[in-house]
């Protein structure tokens, strides 16, 4: 039996050309209950026909620290939990005796020393009247670009608390707080295309967060970027050399890669598992080690979302070389065995109400064969020349993007970029183009990655899948591949506005 509390508090507020949009305060507190019935070889968590059991609800609890109040919740959510997982092992005992039955399957739950850990994090500490007027001014540097159609900035700042307790010994209290800037961008093209920019900027504080200057240069150049790609070209598909940023390379990495070495889809026999049989093989190029890691907080000067202590099944976190020099060493683990894998290695991650999975925390690319920035971009030009290419491209900056890595469907993976340059041979400029999707197939994309750059880039966000939406980070050098294939973005058919945006004149009444 393991009981999880998750102790939020936030701040968030928001505002569009210099008016505040919104402000909330949020203190919650989310309970959830494991219990595990039948033994460590078999329990109701059993994964059968790759459906993945969930019988904690996340409910909440007292935000008081009263004793008779906490203990009702937790022992009227222990029923009700014990009760679906008594009936789960009755129904997976019943499966198994007609269905046929791995000797060599791996045990649903391992064997951890217990953790034993008290470490509250400071309060949350911020000044939510000057941070109001701060976004107010910063809004408002959005209103000479005419093009945006919508804009925005806003600010969250957290404070996260976890306890954690379980019938084998394990006392875990840890937590951090974090801030974040968001600033957004919309624009429509004259054929009906949505156009979006979008940056961010994360710190473990409040304070540590940049000045306005930084945040202001950034808002012009994501309305700047936007404007340009109002009457940019659209592209049509097409494969060719390119080179994705540090940023966008550290997206690529962990769309592509990150969710295929997740140790629980080892486990579920409708995952297409595509290095399910790779431990110790070259599954990417030997120059390219791939190293998840929660206990590192900053990378080169900047804090990083996925770090923590303790994962959500109260293991520590660790440091763990997935690829060293192109081979295949470990897979992302929770407390759910793999096969050939028996320990967990602190991966195992939720969002509050969700049920414990192998996920990814810190993800850092190493390269042996790193060059710079200026070198990078000579390899693409004698690459595109090298393959009689017209052209080939620049992705400056992602927003993300989704895979798929069931068996039943493609092994495909689609990364969305926002602003893209062609990179022509005959020394033309950049060209700023639209409407371009990544897509590709995973093995067929690891493979041609021919180089790498110098300088790491740092891509923080949050990352949806099977247990929640919880809080990762990506850095990467930018990366060189000999080919990429582009599809067309989807595309709306409503026209721009009839009129343009309204403009308050000088000496105007409000």
């Amino acid at each position: 039996m393991a009981y999880a509390v998750s102790d939020l508090e936030s701040f968030t507020a928001s505002a569009v050309l210099g008016a505040l949009q919104s402000r909330s305060n949020s203190h919650t507190r989310r309970l959830d209950v494991t219990v595990r019935v039948g033994d460590r070889s078999l329990d109701n968590y059993h994964v059968v026909d790759g459906r993945m059991p969930r019988f904690t609800s996340g409910g909440r609890v007292a935000l008081e620290d009263e004793p008779n109040a906490i203990r009702q919740a937790l022992w009227r959510e222990t029923d009700r939990v014990y009760r679906l997982a008594a009936e789960r092992l009755i129904q997976i005992r019943t499966e198994d005796a007609v269905s046929i039955q791995d000797e060599d399957a791996p045990a649903d739950f391992s064997v951890e020393e217990p953790s034993v850990s008290i470490s509250i994090p400071d309060p949350l500490q911020i000044d939510r009247e000057a941070w109001t007027e701060r976004l107010r001014a910063l809004s408002a540097e959005f209103k000479s670009h005419q093009s945006v159609l919508r804009s925005g900035v806003s600010l969250e700042a957290r404070r996260e608390v976890k306890y954690f307790v379980d019938s084998e010994g394990a006392r875990v209290t840890h937590g951090w707080t974090s801030a974040r800037i968001s600033i957004n961008a919309t624009a429509k093209a004259p054929d009906g295309m949505d156009l979006a920019t979008t940056d961010s900027f994360e710190a473990i504080t409040p304070a540590g967060l940049p000045d306005d200057k930084a945040v202001i240069a950034a808002i012009r150049k994501a309305a700047d970027d936007l404007t340009k790609m109002v009457d940019a070209p659209q592209v049509a598909p097409y494969v060719a050399p390119a080179i994705l940023s540090g940023r966008a390379a550290g997206v690529f990495f962990h769309e592509i890669f990150g969710h295929r070495v997740e140790g629980h889809r080892l486990k579920d026999v409708t995952e297409g598992q595509t290095f399910g049989s790779s431990l110790g093989d070259q599954v990417l190029p030997t120059f390219l080690s791939v190293i998840f890691d929660p206990t590192r907080k900053r990378f080169g000067g900047t804090d990083l979302m996925g770090w923590y202590e303790y994962d959500d099944d109260g293991v520590r976190a660790r440091r763990v070389p997935v690829v060293e020099n192109g081979i295949l060493e470990t897979f992302l683990m929770s407390r759910s065995p793999a096969p050939g894998l028996d320990a967990s290695n602190g991966h195992g991650r939720r969002q509050p109400g969700r049920e414990v999975v192998a996920r990814q925390s810190n993800l850092i690319v190493e390269s042996t064969k790193a060059v710079s920035d200026e070198k990078l971009r000579e390899m693409l030009i004698e690459e595109i020349v090298r393959q009689g290419k017209e052209y080939g491209f620049f992705f400056e900056q992602v927003t993300g993007g989704f895979t798929l890595t069931g068996r039943r469907g493609i092994q495909a993976f689609k990364v969305i970029p926002l602003v893209v340059y062609r990179v022509y041979p005959d020394g033309r400029a950049d060209e700023l183009v639209r409407g371009a999707d990544i897509v590709g197939t995973p093995l067929a994309a690891f493979s041609k990655i021919i180089a790498a750059g110098d300088t790491p880039g740092v891509f923080n966000g949050y990352c949806g899948a099977e247990s929640g939406q919880v809080p990762v980070s990506a850095v990467s050098p930018a990366l060189l591949v000999s080919e990429i294939e582009i599809q067309r973005k989807e595309s709306s058919q409503d026209r721009p506005p009839l009129l343009p945006r309204p403009v308050l004149r000088t000496g105007a009444r409000q």
